[in-house]
């Protein structure tokens, strides 16, 4: 096998790779598109992905002669001064996850040796007129020319994403009232997507935040070490003064089916931690004046088709895991009333933001497919991230204590959901989706997919909150 024909096949790998990382991480567990302060990032990323798809698509079927060769080592010369300066970005605004890192490992590996191996034939190429040559490669140079459209189409993606969040930075950001300034909250979970934009409009309303984080150096990155950075509450002295807790900790509730050990690390991400928040106010000298605990509205268990009842604060829970995690969640956060404090246990509906599970959920409608799941006639209750930030600063500065929705007042259906997002992109809609693939692959865990609840926010709306969007259109509209 000669060496130009082992570059290609080494190419292609690097295509694999690429796409693997892309989808993965970049999209799916890290967001970047939606993450603030990734603009350079994605800068750099569409930049190198436009480079990468001139090469695959040049390379599949072309030979460079001449001069061309020396254009190519140009184009090699800057990919890799790219590649240097996007691992020195990445390193100073966010801590990568370890499979992030492996991937980027291999795919420097592997872009190497097929850079050296391509330019072993450059001397050879030097030597001939300049032209570029059609030099076929069949099912290989096929795969290679469509990798550079793939890759093409995800730098474009990048750029624009960047772009927005440029503009996104410029604009003024929201001042929410917690109450007055300087006082000291502590929250968990803050590296979430919840958690982030929430020690962000902290920040900015001029509180004091410390957070408590599995990953204190990367809260410390996230949050350019505006915050104080705890990886245990042992590790909070009981004299520091904290006169609000906001407990968002909680590992993600989809994913692997929930077997006895996943359900076990479910509950201790839940109910193990707040007992050990709990724990931390019964030695504090201080005591916090308020703990906003989340919970969520799986707390009212499965509202089956055709119930149209609309579930308030005062609805009882079900003798179901999701409903049995929700209530524990709430009892362990309650025992903290016995130290004087009050207790907002905030259930939460489906949070719509640019991170979280809507940009997943849009995904298959950008596409056109969206439509009815199993039916589409179970219920959606819905929030807008900035209606949830806002009604935490509300609870706080109301000093709310007992269980309160944090859902929007239109409750819709998952069909109405899907038509009216359909809408606002500019897609079709009526693609309908079978529900015994997803029971079959998730097993009681699909009830959050396939069956759902019509709550209401009747605590809030009672204590005088006004939604900015108390309809879904709008909602989407602004975060589109």
């Amino acid at each position: 096998m000669n060496t130009h024909v082992l570059a290609l096949q080494l190419m292609a790998v690097q295509g694999c790779l690429g796409a693997f990382d892309t989808l993965y991480h970049h999209e799916l567990t890290e967001a970047l598109p939606s993450r603030s302060g990734a603009a350079r990032e994605l800068s750099i990323h569409a930049v190198r992905a436009l480079i990468y798809s001139a090469l695959f698509i040049g390379l599949s079927s072309w030979a460079f002669h001449g001069l061309w060769a020396l254009v190519l080592l140009v184009v090699f010369v800057v990919e890799i001064g790219l590649t240097l300066w996007d691992f020195v970005v990445e390193d100073r605004t966010r801590l990568l996850p370890a499979t992030e890192r492996v991937t980027h490992t291999v795919l420097a590996m592997n872009g190497g040796a097929f850079i050296a191996l391509l330019a072993l034939n450059t001397p050879a190429w030097l030597a001939l007129p300049t032209a570029l040559v059609w030099q076929p490669n069949g099912a290989l140079g096929v795969f290679l020319a469509l990798c550079g459209i793939g890759v093409g189409v995800s730098g474009v993606r990048d750029a624009l994403a960047s772009r927005a969040i440029g503009k996104r930075a410029q604009a003024p950001e929201e001042a929410i009232d917690f109450g007055p300034a300087g006082r000291s909250f502590l929250v968990t979970g803050a590296t979430g997507f919840i958690g982030q934009k929430l020690v962000q409009a902290l920040l900015r309303a001029g509180q004091r935040v410390t957070v408590l984080t599995r990953q204190p150096r990367q809260a410390a990155f996230l949050f350019a070490g505006r915050v104080d950075c705890i990886g245990s509450m042992h590790d909070l002295p009981a004299s520091r003064r904290v006169d609000v807790v906001v407990n968002l900790a909680g590992a993600r509730i989809l994913g692997w089916r929930w077997s006895p050990a996943r359900r076990a690390a479910l509950r201790r991400s839940r109910v193990a931690l707040t007992g050990e928040v709990v724990d931390w106010i019964a030695r504090a000298e201080h005591k916090p004046a308020m703990l906003v605990s989340a919970s969520a509205i799986g707390y009212y268990g499965v509202q089956r088709r055709g119930d149209n009842r609309e579930l308030a604060e005062g609805a009882p829970p079900q003798p179901v895991f999701m409903s049995d995690l929700c209530r524990e969640w709430e009892e362990a956060a309650g025992k903290a009333r016995e130290y004087g404090v009050k207790v907002a246990c905030t259930r939460f509906g489906l949070v719509l933001g640019r991170q979280g599970a809507l940009p997943m959920m849009l995904l298959p409608i950008q596409l056109g497919l969206g439509g009815p799941l199993a039916g589409g006639t179970q219920w959606l209750s819905w929030i807008h991230v900035d209606d949830l930030l806002r009604a935490v600063a509300h609870v706080c500065v109301q000093g709310h204590d007992g269980s309160v929705n944090f859902t929007a007042p239109e409750s819709l259906s998952q069909a109405q959901f899907s038509r009216v997002a359909a809408q606002v992109l500019k897609r079709p809609y009526g693609m309908p989706t079978p529900g015994w693939p997803m029971r079959v692959a998730l097993g009681e865990q699909a009830d959050l997919l396939l069956e759902g609840q019509r709550v209401v926010p009747a605590a809030l709306v009672r204590s005088g909150f006004v939604f900015r969007y108390p309809a879904l259109a709008p909602a989407l509209r602004s975060l589109a």
